[in-house]
């Protein structure tokens, strides 16, 4: 999935738009009855994420349970949640059509888990 894909399923199912809070192209979703984020997708440094290469390529962050996060990490796309707490979120590369499924699943489940937790 690109990152626009991702936009208008997310605004398909929920409602979202994304949020730019950093005044970049990194963006922020939110579910929008408790403002939590349910995903964020940046840009980043394939080094960054233990890849060879410094060329820059788009990443979802998405909220998961923390018994999978393990077993995701051990395929290919996925990665340790890059700039949030790695027990609770996963990283996955947006440049592999192959993932766009498992992305799907994934950003319904991190939407689900932020969706009944108020601050």
């Amino acid at each position: 999935m690109t990152r626009q894909e991702v936009f208008y399923w997310v605004k398909e199912q929920y409602g979202t738009d994304p949020e730019y809070p950093w005044k970049d192209q990194n963006a922020v979703l939110r579910n929008k009855n408790n403002n939590k984020w349910y995903a964020v997708i940046l840009k980043v440094s394939r080094n960054k994420l233990g890849l060879t290469g410094e060329s820059m390529m788009d990443i979802i962050n998405v909220k998961s349970d923390p018994i999978l996060i393990g077993a995701f990490r051990m395929q290919d796309g996925f990665f340790p949640a890059y700039h949030m707490n790695k027990d609770k979120w996963i990283s996955i590369a947006l440049d592999r059509p192959e993932l766009d499924h498992e992305i799907k699943n994934l950003v319904d489940m991190s939407y689900q888990i932020v969706k009944g937790k108020h601050s």
